[in-house]
Order: structure tokens, then sequence, then C-alpha cells
């Protein structure tokens, strides 16, 4: 147990910055999850993914912190794509991931396997477990459409399956908040080698768009605040920040994006309290202007009061 256990560590985030975790658990099988889980028993608990919409305050944060990316393992179930030759039509298959494999990596190796379902989230910067945590999307859909089983550990290190039915999906949202995922089962598709070109144009015209629309080059933890609901629709949060005037407002190293005005990104000597000061201006004027309240979807870790 003591080599997967680290004191005083650095927690790696998309934004670059933020304090440390006075215990960090890195197990490499749900076995070890769950002995660290009754190990720290009645200890808050911090479940990190790819740190793609989170911030660590400055000071860091007590409790323990579970990393989960070694739980990385990508399996299909009952079918080989590299044995088994393209199926002459559409063929329904299930895909096995663990919690801490990179949803980026595992898109492009499905779509390279001719295998469809997963394209539409190209350019989310995320691990599988957080990204169906947080029902991750964009505009061309959720990570919800294609999710057909969570695998999971309670708090209290029982193991559970909890199909697609059972799962309170909702936008930016999955109820599951009171589990550590494990793996998750997709259903996605097998699709003949005549359908393979046009899947990966696809996935190419989506990551076109994400670079054209976001800036993917710079320091940030993707869109600061969910798009909120106005007037019985929901609406773009980035474009409500730059009718708001917020477009290129700083503070300290941190500055809204010229480019995604629902991107914070971080410059040299930036620290997280700028960028927690920078989101509290964002959401003050969007109300002040706009009269609307714009929730956070980047998750801000604190020690405990």
């Amino acid at each position: 147990m003591p080599e997967i256990i680290e004191t005083d560590a650095p927690i790696p985030t998309w934004f670059g910055i933020g304090g440390r975790a006075d215990v960090l658990a890195r197990p490499s099988s749900v076995g070890d999850l769950r002995d660290v889980l009754r190990m720290f028993a009645g200890q808050r608990i911090r479940v990190l993914g790819d740190g793609a919409n989170l911030l660590v305050d400055d000071d860091g944060v007590d409790g323990v912190v579970v990393s989960l990316d070694r739980l990385d393992s990508v399996e299909y179930i009952g079918w080989d794509p590299v044995s088994s030759p393209s199926p002459e039509r559409p063929r329904a298959i299930t895909l096995r991931a663990g919690a801490g494999a990179r949803l980026p990596k595992l898109i492009i190796e499905t779509v390279r396997s001719g295998v469809a379902g997963l394209e539409t989230l190209s350019g989310i910067p995320a691990s599988v477990g957080g990204a169906v945590f947080m029902n991750a999307g964009g505009a061309f859909g959720q990570i919800a459409d294609v999710v057909d089983r969570v695998h999971a550990v309670s708090r209290l290190g029982d193991e559970l399956d909890i199909p697609h039915d059972q799962i309170h999906f909702d936008y930016r949202h999955s109820g599951l908040g009171w589990l550590v995922i494990t793996s998750v089962d997709f259903d996605l598709t097998a699709l003949p080698s005549d359908r393979q070109e046009r899947l990966r144009r696809r996935m190419k015209d989506v990551m076109a768009y994400k670079r054209d629309t976001q800036p993917l080059a710079s320091d940030s933890a993707g869109c600061v605040f969910k798009n909120p609901e106005v007037g019985g629709r929901r609406v773009s949060a980035g474009m409500l920040i730059d009718q708001a005037g917020c477009k290129g407002m700083g503070e300290g190293g941190a500055t809204v994006s010229e480019r995604h005005a629902n991107f914070i990104v971080t410059g040299e000597g930036c620290r997280a309290a700028d960028v927690i000061a920078l989101m509290d201006r964002v959401r003050e004027r969007v109300r002040a202007r706009l009269g609307v309240e714009l929730e956070p979807e980047v998750v801000v870790w604190r020690r405990s009061r």
C-alpha cells in the first residue's frame, strides 16, 4: 500500500497552477482502490480524473485525493478489431474503458479501428471517469448518449454495476457523486470499411471546429461556466460573457480568452486566486448587465474550513 500513497504531492490540472494534496493515492486496481477507501474511511475523499475542469486553491487540499490515472485499461467485449474483419454492415459492440483512460486517446483509437460513437466528443480533455461523472459534451453531443453501464465503488468499498437507465444523466450531471467510477461500458458501432473514411472525416471536422473556436494551445480548463437556461432554453455562456464585455478582462495572470469568452487562460505568474477572482468578476458583470446567473462548470477544490 505505501507505494501508491504520496504526501505533499502536486495535483496535475490543465490550468497548470494551484496547490498540493496533503495525501495523494494512485491505486493500480479496483482492489487497491477499495483498500484506500477503507484505510481513509471518515476522511474527505476527492477523486481526480484528468484535471481538465479542475482548479485547486493555492493553499492545496486536505483529506485524500484519489487519482484514477492507473485504472486505464481498454478492452472490447466479445469483439477484437485487430483480428476481426470489418463487418459487412454496422454492428453494435461494447467497449469497456477504465476510469483513468484518457478520452481523447480513446476517441482516436476507436476511430482508427472503424468504431463509431465517441467521435462527436473529439477535443474534450477528460478522463473517461471524469467525462461520465460530469456528462461531458459539446455542440455535437454528450457522453451519456453512448454509455451502457457504469462500474463503480461506493465510498464504503462496495462494488456496483449501474445500467444506463438507473443513471440520472442531465446537462453536465450524472448523479454519481456518491461513487468512485472505476470503468464504463460504451455502446458503440463497428462500421463496414466503406463507411470508415466518413467516420475519420467526422472526427477531423469536430476537431477543426474546436481549433477554430477555442484556445486549445493555451493553459485553460475548457469552459468555465455551464450554459444557463434563459427563457426556457439553454443559451451559450460564452455568448453572454461576450455580450457583457468580458473578453480580454484580466486578473493577475488570468485572462478571459479573446477567442472564446467562456475560457479563462493562465499566463506567467498566474495563481489560482487570480482565476477565482476573475470568475467572480465575470459572474458579477453578467448578472449586472444581463440579469443572468452563471453557474461554474470548473470545480474549485479548497481546504475544509
